[in-house]
């Protein structure tokens, strides 16, 4: 959820209240998107913080709980920021450009300049936010659709580029165990997944690194960052 101001109760009906049943389903990650407020509001920033503030504080309001689900903020974790920036270097500009929401948002908002690379990537910087943890079910509403589709091909893409070999992951999951155990655990798998007991994936990242949700679930096919396929 970006924090772009006070929260209403369209941001409740919306997905809050859902997201207060889905932390009790499955094991959730939500983050306020303080780097995606700065695609549409780069210029506006002097209450960003306080907005972020705010925001937290409904999330707890509304029935969110930390001890159940993951509470955490975008631009606290950096490794947001440099996937995007891998994942840049190999999307295809015309994929950006055919995402039906860049063009209705030109329309909406033609009081912004929105000629920057920040709004046209806003998409891949979402791909990036869902495929650094590999998650399972990305729970979006259906303007989002095609955002999670990108996120499909963008990881197919990188895996054809970087993980040709046969063995590749074998060597990937090697070379990470080299690092030693904390680096291990910070790049494990991490999804949503099911609390009952006969679907239950475990996440082993960080709880303070995992991947936000919001409304219906769309799977993402394939992994990222040379790691295995997420399930079907």
């Amino acid at each position: 959820m970006r924090p772009t101001g006070r929260l209403h109760l369209g941001n409740y009906h919306g997905a809050l209240r859902n997201w207060v049943e889905l932390q009790y389903q499955y094991e959730c990650f939500f983050f306020v998107a303080d780097w995606h407020m700065l695609t549409t509001g780069y210029d506006e920033t002097a209450h960003l913080q306080e907005h972020v503030h705010d925001v937290l504080i409904d999330w707890l309001a509304a029935g969110l709980n930390p001890g159940v689900a993951t509470l955490f903020i975008q631009s606290h974790v950096p490794e947001h920021a440099e996937l995007h920036l891998l994942l840049s270097m190999i999307t295809p500009l015309g994929w950006l450009e055919r995402v039906p929401s860049y063009k209705d948002q030109q329309e909406q908002l033609k009081e912004k300049d929105l000629a920057t690379y920040g709004f046209l990537g806003y998409p891949l910087l979402q791909s990036a936010d869902i495929l650094v943890y590999r998650a399972t079910y990305v729970p979006v509403g259906e303007d989002q659709v095609a955002h999670v589709e990108l996120s499909r091909e963008t990881a197919r893409r990188f895996n054809h580029l970087y993980g040709r070999e046969p063995d590749f992951e074998a060597k990937a999951e090697r070379a990470v165990k080299s690092l030693g155990g904390r680096n291990t655990t910070a790049t494990g798998n991490c999804a949503a997944s099911s609390r009952r007991p006969a679907t239950k994936r475990r996440c082993s990242a960080p709880r303070r690194w995992c991947t936000a949700t919001t409304a219906s679930r769309w799977p993402i096919a394939s992994g990222c960052w040379g790691f295995s396929k997420a399930p079907e």
